[in-house]
């Protein structure tokens, strides 16, 4: 190597960094630091009942973490390719340049890949910690939803291969850190040459003799090599056993756009015995009921990786026309924007409007019809009707009391509904290990009666 040294009116001149690679450094720093720790717990503690909802919150900071150290390295290296960095000491021997270099080019390709193999992971769609799929959003630290990379749904294959290539690039991380700091250390402890001060504005900075000699592309190369040859070897040793024909057909997704069909019947859902009253085909004469939406909701809860959550649709309208003398002539047609759903927390929000959930997309509506309505007694009434989800029908029976004064309602209703009986997430968690398999709806609903034309 030729590195030669160059007297010149600045070669004595003590240098830093720039105040933003100062920043963006040490940004990036310290939420590698954080990184390392928390995924090595949370791969640990979302198998155990005890720390799963705590390890599932950890997982989504961790993917947050994860794209804002993407964008920071983005940003650090275009600030790098415009900005020269200070030279090295003169005193340096060569092999020592080239390792510099060489462990510079490593980091660079380590704050890439690592956030890159994470998107991969989240994006196929599946949990090797429990080898079955599993469809999670992503928000960044609540304030955006991050796109999935296309074209990878349910891919077991890539999801072992990038957590493989993961978790052993995290391990040489890790010795690269160690090293880096060892580096730096030695630097400021024995050689006494002033590099640490360049990334520490506190430090006072001696002025040295430099060597201005820019990264090599041998010494790029060998650090791509060195985390490539990592990441190779992590694909290799987290290959999966191939899965049985009996795993295979128990996760077998039931097809979203099959024909029409009628759920399996189950206690909340099947419809009452023949008593409700038929609606009529036509010629309706029930009086009109206009919906007050500040008073009136739709909600839903249930439990989430073993924590109690609470939601609710901000989106729905409802066409009803309702006389309890005239229950023959009585309707409603209740309209739901599945992609309204809210539950405050924007991962479970995002993972919702997804495909093996409502898929909103495809799907935007859940409309409920009611089929006939009968009386209990007093106030108390039960509406049958289906519930049509993912062009699915589903048939249901809404008990639901009602209160009447003058021209206005009062109406408060409950059920169960099975996400089996609906088809919501059945292909990555149909044993109910994350999300409860009977989900509680409650309806309020407040309107007054239109004026009669």
């Amino acid at each position: 190597m030729n590195m030669t040294y160059r007297p010149d009116a600045n070669s004595r001149k003590a240098q830093r960094y720039s105040r933003v690679a100062i920043l963006l450094h040490w940004a990036i720093a310290l939420l590698i630091l954080s990184m390392i720790p928390m995924g090595w717990w949370m791969v640990r503690a979302i198998n155990s009942p005890d720390s799963q909802q705590t390890a599932y919150q950890a997982f989504q900071l961790h993917k947050s973490i994860g794209f804002a150290i993407l964008a920071l390295t983005v940003l650090r290296i275009v600030w790098r390719l415009t900005h020269r960095p200070p030279p090295l000491p003169a005193n340096m021997k060569g092999w020592e340049v080239f390792l510099a270099h060489a462990t510079h080019m490593t980091f660079y390709a380590f704050m890439l890949a690592m956030p890159l193999t994470g998107w991969l992971y989240v994006s196929s769609g599946w949990a090797i910690a429990t080898d079955k799929p599993l469809e999670v959003a992503t928000s960044w630290f609540g304030l955006f939803t991050i796109p999935h990379l296309p074209g990878l749904e349910a891919n077991r294959s890539v999801a072992f291969g990038a957590m493989g290539a993961h978790a052993w690039m995290a391990y040489g991380g890790a010795v690269l850190i160690a090293l880096h700091v060892a580096a730096a250390l030695k630097h400021h402890v024995i050689e006494r040459d002033g590099v640490l001060a360049q990334m520490l504005p506190f430090f006072k900075q001696r002025a040295e003799k430099t060597l201005d000699k820019p990264a090599g592309a041998v010494s790029a190369l060998a650090g791509f090599a060195a985390l490539a040859v990592l990441a190779l070897a992590g694909i290799e040793a987290n290959r999966p056993a191939p899965l049985s024909q009996a795993a295979l057909q128990a996760m077998e997704p039931a097809a979203e756009d099959a024909a029409p069909q009628a759920a399996a019947p189950g206690p909340t859902l099947a419809p009452a015995q023949s008593n409700a009253t038929p609606a009529p085909a036509s010629g309706a004469t029930a009086p009109t009921w206009t919906i007050d939406k500040a008073k009136s909701s739709i909600a839903f809860s249930g439990t989430h990786a073993g924590k109690a959550f609470q939601g609710r649709f901000e989106d729905w309208s409802a066409d009803i026309h309702f006389d309890p003398a005239n229950l023959a002539t009585s309707r409603a047609v209740v309209t739901v924007k599945t992609l309204s759903a809210k539950t405050g927390d924007p991962t479970q929000e995002g993972s919702l409007k997804n495909g093996e959930w409502f898929n909103s997309a495809r799907f935007p509506d859940a409309v409920f019809t009611t089929t006939g309505f009968k009386s209990l007694g007093g106030e108390r009434y039960e509406a049958e009707g289906t519930l049509t989800l993912k062009n699915k029908p589903v048939p249901v029976t809404l008990p639901f009391t009602l209160t009447m004064t003058g021209g206005k309602a009062h109406m408060e209703g409950s059920l169960q509904l099975s996400r089996e009986a609906l088809n919501l997430g059945m292909f990555s968690d149909p044993a109910a290990e994350w999300v409860s398999k009977m989900i509680d709806v409650k309806i309020t609903v407040d309107a007054d009666k239109a004026a009669s034309p």
